[in-house]
């Protein structure tokens, strides 16, 4: 080859050097952060996280190909919330993923500027997490859990199931404004099924195994358990503590009818963190949350556990079994 050939032959591979070299350029990472009030190894949180992997993936997003996620698992622990807040918010995502309103608080102290989408956040209006469902206005929003109205369903469904129990332990978080909101519809409409209340705090676990037992010493007793990230931490605890004193007890979350609880009426949190997914793409792709409204649960479920209704010689009748979504047998 002549020497004139060889240098043109040269620089005609130089020249498309740069668009070769930008053609195999790996995508931008994108970096975001979760915060779950959840211990780590707990098998439905890891069910609910693969939801919501599974629903970034289906719109475009792998972690390790364009996509970066950080986790930070509290375990119901007020001080480690506040201290992963400040962490996760330190390491600059784009967009940060919350999950329960003991979650969102503190982390809505650390930052009112980074994008948050929230999921199983109950009354996030009267939390003072956004201005209003319709329009957040600042940087947060995502998908409520429940109005406080369903907690008026609790009381009614434990009397149906159960029509023997007159009195109720409540067990309840009465340090955060959802539990104080769910006592007090569950208080609201106690009277009109015939059911005296005693609350039980759910903050500690010896506490609370004292009170289910002192509660218990009488008879026609019944349980209701309202939504809480301490509730979510001791799932089989309370419902072991249901087994062991044959309390009929309604839940507000199915996971706890799969634990061997008797029957729970709420929403879905394993849909709620697959639709969370679409906000954090939405988000990444340059909407805002202020623009983004809260989204109420599309559905609420009756789910029943006909071996343990059977453990405690309860016959549920036809009705009920008829508007269940799911049986457990």
């Amino acid at each position: 080859m002549h020497r004139r050939e060889l240098l043109t032959l040269i620089g005609g591979s130089a020249a498309a050097w740069p668009l070769g070299a930008r053609a195999q350029q790996p995508e931008r990472i994108r970096r975001i952060s979760v915060l779950a009030g959840v211990a780590e190894g707990d098998a439905e949180g890891q069910v609910r996280n693969a939801a919501f992997l599974q629903g970034l993936q289906q719109l475009g997003w792998t972690v390790g190909r364009n996509l970066q996620i950080e986790y930070r698992w509290a375990a119901g622990s007020p001080s480690d919330l506040h201290k992963y807040a400040k962490e996760l918010v330190a390491l600059a995502p784009e967009v940060i993923f919350v999950a329960g309103g003991t979650s969102l608080g503190p982390m809505l102290q650390v930052t009112r500027t980074v994008p948050i989408v929230f999921a199983i956040v109950p009354d996030p209006v009267g939390s003072g997490f956004v201005a209003s469902l319709a329009r957040p206005g600042g940087n947060a929003t995502g998908f409520m859990q429940f109005e406080y109205n369903l907690s008026a369903k609790w009381p009614e469904l434990l009397k149906e199931i159960a029509p023997g129990v007159t009195r109720a332990a409540v067990i309840w978080d009465p340090s955060i404004p959802p539990g104080i909101g769910q006592f007090a519809i569950i208080q609201s409409v106690a009277p009109s099924v015939g059911m005296d209340l005693t609350p039980v705090n759910a903050r500690d676990a010896a506490e609370m195994e004292r009170g289910i037992a002192e509660f218990a010493r009488f008879p026609n007793g019944g349980l209701i358990v309202t939504g809480s990230a301490l509730t979510v931490v001791h799932r089989d605890l309370i419902v072991a503590l249901a087994a062991r004193h044959k309390l009929p007890a309604v839940y507000f979350q199915r996971q706890f009818v799969d634990a061997g609880g008797l029957i729970a009426y709420g929403s879905n949190w394993v849909e709620q963190f697959r639709r969370a997914a679409t906000y954090v793409d939405r988000v990444l792709r340059g909407e805002k949350p202020a623009d983004l409204p809260v989204q109420a649960p599309t559905k609420y479920e009756l789910i029943i556990n006909l071996k343990t209704a059977k453990a405690l010689g309860l016959l549920i009748t036809p009705a009920v079994l008829a508007r269940a979504d799911e049986v457990i047998e």
